[in-house]
């Protein structure tokens, strides 16, 4: 069992101990974590202090018979602490003892652990209670007021409590003082990761193990001068943590801005404010965005852990739509702050994703940047595809970047091409993936809102919205994507965004190589001006780069831009400027192909007729990436070729023979529908 803390409680004659002490005791008597030392002096029993009277004669006969753990004299008096309140300190119960200041040296070393808690008083209240208890002249009191004390041991923990108020504003900071003491632990950094989660551990025989496990098991830990919410676990017993320890991850400890080894203070967290608010819609009312944005903000705090949370945000998935969805977005976008730039118009372009190969980002934002508008671009990575546009960048630059860093890069440049996890508030994303994705649920709806509150909030003003449909593609059919194009649009109007939705089928690959090396691959070539492969990269580049130049006034139509971006694109602007965006954002070594191939060949003649886009990404998925930078697939056809028996239809890339061997694996469903060739 973890030993009970000694307290001994120092302070100068009338600062009230005797009253603190008695206060404090009654108030925490409930709790039967405390007890209070019964002094032996001699001195005869009368008002004041409860203690045990003694002769001189018998205080040296208990002192000589070894009863006192510690002893000392005082104006004329002999102080006694008795030993037995080891035992009570063995059996976990704190215990606090009024001590001497001048004899405290005497004590240190004979019992652990110690604290010493001074009452403090202005000199004033001193002089006045003094003169009340009518025990010494005004000579002997201002001469006790003036007298020098011996400084502290250093090895001491020392918590002082002003007692410069009402009796019971006293009692109250010497409870808390006791307490805050009492529930700490010592601070340790144990080699486990939580990511985004506060995570801490008990030892299963730490004295606060029982009530703070049962039931909800999120905390609240106090150090220094923050105070984070965690979920608290318990782990066996004499595994890696004391009973006075308490560990956290690694996260966690960064998170606390305390050394390892500082006391941490543990309580049961608090219900958050916004519970009322979420039950409320969990009957079925409407949220506005204050309320949501309260919700939003206990969230981005941990204040829930993901099974409080989550039928919430299901609810919400499942029912927003009009106002509603709105009130959600501008939730988001007041609880992030939006980076304001020197221009009227800031644009920017977002695909909803699922379609491998479709990487126009890294192609229209230097085409857009040349042209002399600014595009602060900021991506997600990748989830369940083979490359985000974050993992190809990345595949060139550092994409890391701080609020800071993206503004000085597009100020030097024009354009940056970001992740966007350090810059807003995705962490709500992570949560609602992790909840939907091995559901299969649809959360378009919720991307809506996420997706403009994020353009919000990195200052822009006018947003092309890249929309395929069709098999493979998170929208089905065209009439899905026409609503869902028309939501984009209330939405960002909602937030006063000039939003415009470019639907596209998806069902012919846009570039060649799926994987993050294999697209920057693609996009070096249609910036380079290479034609010999990735020709629907250019075309679809050129479609969104004349959109938004568009919104130029001085370009006025797509025509006009589209012609602008061509030009760009052709005088080798658009590629000098994608190198001046990687030496702003950070320059890398770029990630090539891997080195470990194999060809995917055809079983039969005849033409190809479609793609499983969602085949495709598993195979070079299994290859490595996007987590390996190299890994991939090369796909050497397009839908309405004709290819023969034996032919390459793509070439697995691989950075070591075991991601080759799964790919290869992987690929026994190539992916590829070919139509036989009917015989003569």
């Amino acid at each position: 069992m973890q030993p009970g803390i000694f307290f001994y409680i120092v302070g100068a004659s009338g600062v009230g101990k005797d009253t603190l002490i008695s206060g404090a005791l009654h108030r925490l008597s409930g709790t039967e974590r405390y007890t209070q030392v019964r002094r032996v002096i001699t001195r005869p029993a009368g008002p004041g202090e409860d203690h045990e009277p003694a002769t001189a004669e018998n205080f040296a006969l208990q002192l000589a018979d070894g009863r006192f753990l510690h002893h000392w004299q005082a104006h004329g008096l002999d102080y006694g602490i008795p030993a037995d309140v080891l035992d009570d300190l063995s059996k976990g119960c704190n215990v606090i003892a009024n001590g001497s200041r001048a004899a405290l040296k005497h004590l240190v070393g004979k019992v652990h652990p110690i604290v010493v808690v001074e009452i403090t008083a202005p000199r004033d209240n001193l002089r006045r209670r003094l003169m009340e208890r009518g025990r010494e002249t005004e000579a002997e009191i201002d001469a006790r007021l003036t007298r020098e004390v011996e400084a502290y041991p250093e090895s001491v923990e020392v918590i002082r409590v002003s007692n410069d108020s009402t009796v019971e504003a006293g009692v109250d900071k010497l409870v808390r003082a006791l307490e805050h003491r009492a529930d700490g632990l010592a601070l340790r950094r144990l080699p486990i990761h939580s990511g985004r989660y506060n995570r801490a551990f008990l030892p299963a025989d730490s004295r606060l193990a029982n009530a703070l496990t049962i039931g909800d098991s999120v905390v609240e830990l106090i150090g220094g001068d923050n105070t984070l919410r965690a979920e608290v676990t318990l782990m066996e017993s004499g595994w890696q943590l004391c009973p006075e320890e308490i560990g956290v991850s690694v996260e966690t400890f960064h998170r606390m801005r305390i050394s390892e080894g500082a006391r941490v203070v543990i309580q049961r967290a608090p219900a958050p404010a916004s519970q009322t608010l979420i039950r409320k819609k969990m009957r079925g009312d409407v949220l506005d965005a204050k309320e949501y944005a309260c919700i939003f903000e206990d969230v981005l705090r941990n204040a829930y852990s993901d099974r409080e949370i989550a039928p919430f945000l299901l609810r919400v998935i499942e029912n927003c739509a009009g106002e509603e969805l709105i009130s959600i977005a501008r939730a988001r976008a007041r609880i992030m702050p939006r980076i304001e730039w020197p221009s009227p118009i800031i644009v920017d372009k977002h695909s909803l994703g699922g379609i491998p190969g479709n990487r126009l980002t890294l192609v229209v934002v230097p085409i857009v940047a040349a042209h002399g508008m600014l595009m602060p671009k900021t991506s997600s990575r990748a989830i369940t595809s083979a490359a985000g546009t974050a993992d190809v960048m990345e595949a060139a630059s550092k994409i890391d970047l701080t609020r800071d860093d993206v503004m000085r890069v597009v100020e030097e440049t024009g354009g940056c091409i970001a992740w966007n996890g350090r810059l807003n508030h995705s962490a709500l994303d992570d949560i609602v993936n992790a909840l939907t994705l091995p559901l299969g649920l649809d959360t378009n709806r919720w991307s809506v809102a996420s997706i403009m509150s994020k353009k919000w909030s990195a200052g822009s003003t006018h947003v092309v919205i890249d929309m395929p449909y069709g098999a493979g593609a998170k929208v089905k059919d065209l009439q899905a994507a026409l609503e869902l194009g028309n939501l984009f649009e209330s939405v960002g109007a909602g937030l006063g965004l000039n939003v415009q939705p470019i639907i596209t089928e998806s069902s012919v690959l846009v570039g060649q190589g799926i994987g993050p090396a294999l697209e920057l691959r693609d996009v070096l070539a249609v910036l380079s001006q290479d034609g010999s492969i990735a020709e629907s990269l250019r075309e679809k580049a050129l479609l969104f780069a004349g959109t938004i130049i568009a919104f130029d006034p001085s370009i006025g139509t797509y025509e006009v831009g589209r012609a602008r971006a061509e030009a760009l694109l052709a005088s080798g602007a658009a590629l000098a400027k994608f190198e001046e965006i990687v030496d702003a954002q950070g320059r890398v070594a770029f990630s090539r192909p891997g080195a470990c191939t194999f060809d995917v060949r055809a079983e039969i003649t005849g033409t190809v007729h479609a793609m499983n886009m969602r085949q495709l990404t598993s195979v070079a998925r299994a290859a490595g990436a996007p987590a390996d930078k190299s890994g991939g697939i090369d796909v050497a056809i397009r839908v309405g070729d004709t290819v023969h028996s034996g032919e390459p239809l793509y070439t697995i890339h691989a950075s070591c023979a075991a991601n080759l061997n799964q790919a290869v694996t992987a690929s026994s469903d190539t992916g590829i529908h070919i139509k036989p060739v009917k015989p003569i």
